[in-house]
């Protein structure tokens, strides 16, 4: 199925341009990106209309070239230091309770960006009242030093998505590696089992349904707790184009299967690892919270 005939689960998202104004011009007075704009992700007029945004530090060029992103790439500019006191600005001007912090590919720097990564959680976590802090990292390319920088700092949730099936990454994802993406996600959820872990991955990139509930497998396995699944929808003529449209049940079956390996799964049409984030967030804290609760009764039960 071509771009051109777009199921109609797909056609009912309009953009509505007007209302990105306001949180486009708390980004432009702090010199900031987001993701949102970047990636030109059609949920951008409604999480803008909401007062929430996905924060693209460390510039908006890329140093890898995925077929699915529409964020330039080439050779990147220095980092800006003045970058995470001007975020944590924005996110107070914002009145933002949760905070989603990821980033470009920044293959040309030693640590990958970690320490900017770390330097942003630390301003964050200055603020009155304090958000809580969703990063959405790189791979560092396997480099599980660069990992810790960012634990180092404390974030609330850690997040890095898988994006595909193993067999399409040298297809579509040639500068990473599936195992790289597990690693990351697996040294997390070891050393920081309070953390809440998380991955996503899109759908329509030719991939079959067994492939996909095989990464559900094996982000289960390692110690992941949220996955989003998502449609990759084409940004521009220059990407990589859509093998199919999955339809809304298939989604409710990629749900289904997550959540029988443990997983908290969200899935749809138009799901993105950021989307609706901090609802997420909540919905796992609420769901560590009852368990915790349920094991201290038992405690008490075998006591008296």
């Amino acid at each position: 199925m071509s771009g051109a005939s777009l199921p109609a689960w797909i056609r009912e998202r309009k953009l509505r341009l007007g209302e990105l104004h306001d949180v486009r011009s708390v980004m432009s007075r702090g010199r900031l990106h987001t993701v949102c704009d970047e990636a030109r992700c059609p949920n951008r007029s409604e999480c803008f209309s909401r007062g929430t945004a996905t924060f693209l530090i460390m510039g908006d060029v890329c140093t890898r070239s995925c077929r699915y992103c529409s964020i330039g790439h080439g050779r990147p500019r220095a980092l800006d230091s003045e970058e995470p006191a001007n975020l944590a600005r924005a996110v107070a001007e914002m009145g933002l309770r949760h905070v989603v912090v990821t980033s470009v590919d920044r293959d040309d720097l030693p640590d990958g960006g970690a320490a900017h990564f770390a330097a942003v959680i630390t301003a964050l976590h200055a603020l009155d009242p304090r958000p809580t802090v969703e990063v959405l990292t790189p791979d560092f390319r396997g480099e599980m030093a660069a990992v810790d920088t960012v634990l180092s700092a404390g974030p609330d949730v850690y997040n890095h998505n898988v994006e595909t099936v193993p067999r399409l990454y040298p297809a579509v994802r040639r500068s990473g590696r599936y195992a790289w993406a597990l690693d990351v996600i697996g040294h997390v959820a070891q050393q920081r089992s309070d953390l809440i872990t998380k991955s996503g991955l899109m759908v329509g990139l030719g991939e079959e349904a067994a492939e996909i509930e095989g990464v559900l497998r094996d982000l289960a396995r390692i110690g992941c707790r949220v996955v989003t699944i998502g449609q990759y929808l084409r940004p521009t003529g220059h990407e990589i184009e859509v093998a199919r449209y999955w339809r809304p049940e298939e989604f409710v079956a990629l749900e289904d299967f997550g959540r029988s390996l443990g997983l908290e799964v969200i899935a749809g049409p138009f799901v993105r690892s950021s989307y609706h984030a901090e609802e997420a967030f909540l919905r796992v804290e609420e769901k560590r919270s009852r368990i915790e609760d349920r094991e201290l009764r038992l405690r008490d039960s075998s006591r008296s």
